[in-house]
């Protein structure tokens, strides 16, 4: 059954603030990274339990694929999937999230 996909505040903060940093090197490159990031979070309307479970978190509902070096992180609920963070891969995740609430508990 396909589900809704949504993206939370942070996580479109996260995908701007990417593209702005992409665009200084290549604008073109930012915008093509833009793309790739929708059509992956688009695609978790039909396959959202194929991300693996995000290590950190160890719950079987925060997921994460992964897009070029980034970790697009999101919450399957009964009807919908959350975007919930798109975070660079070599970045600490538990850092990055203790900067701003995202819903989800450090463990």
């Amino acid at each position: 059954m396909a589900q809704e996909v949504i993206w939370a505040y942070a996580a479109l903060e996260d995908l701007e603030a990417a593209a702005k940093y992409i665009h200084r090197d290549s604008p073109a490159y930012a915008a093509s990274f833009v793309k790739q990031v929708m059509e992956a979070s688009r695609s978790l309307c039909d396959f959202a339990e194929r991300g693996r479970i995000v290590p950190e978190f160890k719950d079987k509902q925060i997921r994460e694929i992964f897009v070029q070096s980034y970790r697009l992180i999101y919450r399957v609920e009964d009807t919908r999937v959350v975007i919930i963070a798109l975070i660079h891969g070599r970045r600490d995740l538990r850092t990055a999230w203790s900067k701003r609430e995202r819903g989800v508990p450090n463990q």
